[in-house]
């Protein structure tokens, strides 16, 4: 009974330790998204090379996150006192003088770029369309 009573106590410590030294859903995910913020950390892009796969088919297919923004389809200068912060994307093609805007936070694929070196801009800008971040991703697609 003792050795019993023993490993049910030991169990219960090593239980509440590791509940102890988890993070919070706050501290992993963030503020809830009811929650007014003070003072928010800047918001940033991070943007993955693309897909190696993809690339080797004409297809470019680029990942992204953004931390301290959520991407979504709501524009207008309103907007820029939503906290959490919002915003969405431009994407430029090998500088082109015209970009488009994504607000679906999905992949940007693009199809149909000739054989060779190419250089996306991909810019995280507020729902007023104001740059707030950026990267640029260069790749090469093969001749076929």
């Amino acid at each position: 009974m003792t050795i019993v009573v023993s490993n049910l106590v030991i169990g219960s410590l090593l239980m509440a330790a590791s509940v102890a030294a988890a993070q919070t859903a706050r501290e992993v995910r963030g503020a809830a998204a009811v929650e007014p913020l003070q003072n928010e950390p800047p918001a940033k892009i991070i943007i993955d090379p693309p897909l190696a796969e993809s690339l080797s088919h004409g297809r470019v297919v680029i990942q992204y996150r953004t931390e301290n923004l959520h991407i979504v389809p709501v524009f207008g200068p309103a907007t820029l006192a939503v906290s959490p912060r919002i915003g969405h994307i431009h994407v430029t093609v090998d500088d082109a003088t015209w970009h488009w805007a994504d607000a679906s936070g999905n992949p940007v694929i693009i199809q149909g770029l000739a054989p060779g070196r190419h250089k996306i801009l991909i810019q995280l800008v507020n729902a007023n369309h104001q740059p707030i971040d950026q990267g640029v991703v260069q790749f090469a697609i093969p001749a076929s």
